[in-house]
């Protein structure tokens, strides 16, 4: 029986590799060898990078809603405290978009919290 060389495979496995590589920088989008350490780590960040987005987003909504309550004479902290008091449940997403655009609605909750002890 002959002896099995997996060229076609090979091809293959090397040519997705080449291919997912293309863009990068140097020989690590034309050597496989280079290019296969360079996708795993290409790959790496993309997951690790993914969860990171969500404190991205996280630390930008509260930016936007502190900007906006400190507009209103009321500071972040104060601002969910009174808001956790008056048993408004609004996740910061929300409250990001309507102090961005509602401010009218946002300010109103503003008045909400401002009012509990």
């Amino acid at each position: 029986m002959t002896r099995a060389r997996y060229r076609v495979a090979r091809h293959h496995r090397h040519k997705k590799v080449l291919s997912l590589t293309a863009g990068h920088r140097g020989t690590k989008h034309s050597l496989y060898r280079r290019a296969h350490e360079s996708m795993l780590k290409a790959l790496s960040y993309a997951y690790s990078h993914r969860r990171d987005r969500r404190g991205d987003f996280r630390r930008l909504w509260i930016a936007r809603i502190n900007a906006a309550a400190r507009q209103a004479g009321v500071s972040y902290s104060r601002l969910m405290n009174g808001l956790k008091k008056a048993g408004v449940v609004l996740d910061r997403k929300v409250l990001a978009d309507l102090a961005v655009r509602d401010t009218s609605a946002f300010s109103r909750l503003v008045e909400v919290a401002k009012q509990q002890p």
